[in-house]
């Protein structure tokens, strides 16, 4: 096993201590502010939101929600997504080496969402092109863990989002990361019982540290 990151860990909020979305952001820029100025070696923040449709820089107006709820714009990438109760929500604010990319950051976490989700009895996989975590439900491919990220001199903000046990809804109301021909679940829905943020946060936590490790080392 690799050594476990020295960030800090930040449970920020979960049920029902929701987190505002621009709260989120706060606790990212001081989260970034201590890294630059090298007050810590940065910080894992986990938390679940209150419900929010966020748009990052390549979205597309027309794939907001038709039923013309509010949409943030933020600096990640990435399109439109939700966030809201129920979904388990991680920014690792790091400084990743200078031999890694956003890239690496993306397939770390996605590997760290397959082997959590597999721990819960999920099986899920990757979609060739497209960020993620992805299920297949019946025949059908549906997507169950976002990722958005920006990188900034080698640090990175915004992170991922697991469904966990949210509703599914406001995910028919728009065009989630740009996708048109798959659907949206959870990882309750996947193993038909009820599994939130707070049965994941101990499950993930430890393997998100060790991922972070490898990151920035």
């Amino acid at each position: 096993m690799i050594a476990q990151s020295s960030v800090t860990i930040d449970v920020a909020g979960l049920d029902p201590a929701f987190v505002p979305y621009g709260d989120g952001l706060d606790l990212q820029r001081q989260a970034a502010d201590r890294l630059d100025s090298g007050a810590d070696d940065g910080t894992l923040i986990l938390l679940e939101h209150e419900p929010v449709y966020t748009a990052g820089r390549r979205a597309d107006p027309a794939e907001y929600p038709t039923d013309g709820s509010p949409v943030v714009p933020v600096d990640r990438g990435g399109l439109v997504t939700w966030h809201g109760p129920g979904q388990l929500v991680g920014y690792p604010v790091i400084r990743i080496s200078p031999d890694r990319g956003v890239v690496d950051v993306v397939r770390a976490l996605e590997g760290v969402l397959l082997d959590v989700s597999a721990e819960f009895g999920v099986t899920g996989h990757r979609v060739a092109g497209r960020s993620g975590v992805w299920a297949t439900a019946g025949a059908s491919e549906v997507k169950f863990a976002q990722i958005g990220l920006r990188a900034r001199a080698h640090v990175i903000t915004h992170g991922f989002a697991l469904n966990c046990s949210n509703a599914l809804e406001p995910f028919s109301s728009f065009i989630p990361c740009g996708i048109t021909d798959a659907g949206a679940a959870s990882l309750s829905t996947l193993a038909g019982t009820e599994i939130t943020p707070a049965d994941v946060l101990p499950v993930i936590t430890p393997r998100l540290l060790d991922a972070i490790a490898e990151l920035t080392s």
